[in-house]
């Protein structure tokens, strides 16, 4: 870890704790509303799709058999000698889910914070702006022993419970980090489970290194972009991404799976390439899906890259 970078409030960039992801909130507060129209059947406070009553105005058009009759416009039906009804944008709550993985592969870290720590602060950041803005937020945390799945919740629920899952899951995955079986295909169930769970009208957001995606999630992620917006968001380390100057000789101790290898230049720039063919393949996919999919690095403090949520 780079000793040199000021940690984010009370994180030591290997743990995590439920103090760093409540102070999340403060540059949550930076994250502006997307107004979106949400298209979720609940009433809220978001305009939705459908036209009827609310509080924003929408358009006038001829009284039909079944109009409320205080809906009616009387000045325009005096102006024009036929009865006329105000309709308005009804407001609709729109579900924010996250897809989380927690997967061994990110709990690398080579400079500031485990990807694990920062895809926490991520999603906490996430789930702060939403609470901000009214919406509900649920969360689908995924780890190679299995799924948290939390459902959509407003107010300080939805939040401290996104919280508390968070910290369980990192927790286990770094006490079995060393034992923990590294099985395949456990995204590609969550994908086919989150296309089950998110109602039409959410939004997803998936945070990942995106190096447990494969082609059998295309088909899941597919179906659930028919319904629901998604964003994509890649954790990233500066050494993953060969951002590190590195002298001309050295032997670097990385894990690789199960396995701790000391790699000197040839055996990284091989390492290196079989990292990058990974994260290329998970952009590819999203580009496909038409799914946006912005970079966070883990070698930075997610308050240095605030841009890339406002986007």
């Amino acid at each position: 870890m780079n000793k040199t970078t000021e940690f984010p409030l009370f994180a030591d960039g290997w743990h995590l704790s439920e103090a760093e992801l409540l102070a999340c909130q403060g540059q949550a507060n930076a994250i502006p509303d997307r107004h979106t129209r949400a298209k979720a059947a609940l009433a809220g406070h978001r305009a939705g799709n459908i036209k009827g009553r609310g509080m924003e105005f929408a358009e006038v058009r001829h009284y039909q058999s079944g109009d409320d009759v205080r809906t009616i416009d009387w000045r325009v039906t005096a102006r024009t000698g036929k009865a006329h009804t105000k309709l308005f944008i009804e407001e609709r709550e729109r579900p924010i889910i996250l897809l989380l993985d927690m997967s061994y592969s990110l709990y690398f870290g080579s400079t500031l914070l485990l990807q694990s720590v920062q895809a926490a602060h991520l999603a906490a950041t996430l789930g702060w702006s939403a609470i901000n803005h009214g919406d509900r937020i649920g969360a689908l945390i995924v780890s190679e022993s299995g799924q948290l799945e939390l459902k959509p919740k407003s107010r300080q629920i939805g939040i401290l419970q996104l919280i508390s899952g968070i910290c369980e899951i990192h927790q286990q995955q770094l006490e079995h980090f060393k034992t923990g079986k590294r099985s395949e295909g456990h995204l590609t169930a969550a994908c086919q489970r989150l296309a089950r769970i998110a109602k039409p009208g959410s939004l997803v957001w998936i945070i990942s290194d995106g190096s447990g995606f494969n082609a059998d999630c295309i088909g899941p992620l597919s179906n659930l972009k028919r319904h629901c917006d998604i964003g994509a968001f890649v954790i990233t380390d500066p050494l993953r991404q060969g951002n590190l100057n590195m002298p001309g000789e050295f032997s670097l101790p990385v894990r690789d799976g199960d396995t701790e290898r000391l790699l000197n230049r040839i055996q990284y720039e091989q390492w290196l390439h079989r990292q990058q063919q990974q994260q290329q393949f998970f952009l590819t996919m999203m580009d496909r899906l038409r799914v946006r999919t912005r970079l966070i690095d883990a070698g930075k403090t997610l308050t240095q890259q605030l841009e890339l949520l406002r986007s």
